[in-house]
């Protein structure tokens, strides 16, 4: 079981528990995900770190001061 935090721009989109897809994007040098229907972004992640998953289940949403993250199981 891998795990990936996700940034999310506002709360009340996604629920402990959900199911999602999972979209990959490519930059230059590093990958990137989006999460369901643009509900939150992943950090850059290099060749070696990509995902090899196309849907993962929400395990934690959390407010911080920096913002809403999203906690993402994905089964690797």
């Amino acid at each position: 079981m891998r795990e990936m935090e996700f940034k999310m721009e506002r709360t009340g989109l996604l629920q402990e528990g959900d199911i999602l897809p999972v979209t990959e994007g490519k930059l230059p040098d590093s990958y990137y995900y989006t999460l369901g229907n643009a509900f939150a972004m992943s950090a850059n992640y290099t060749f070696r770190d990509r995902l090899k998953s196309t849907e993962g289940k929400v395990l934690e949403v959390k407010e911080t001061p920096k913002g809403f993250f999203v906690t993402v199981a994905f089964d690797e």
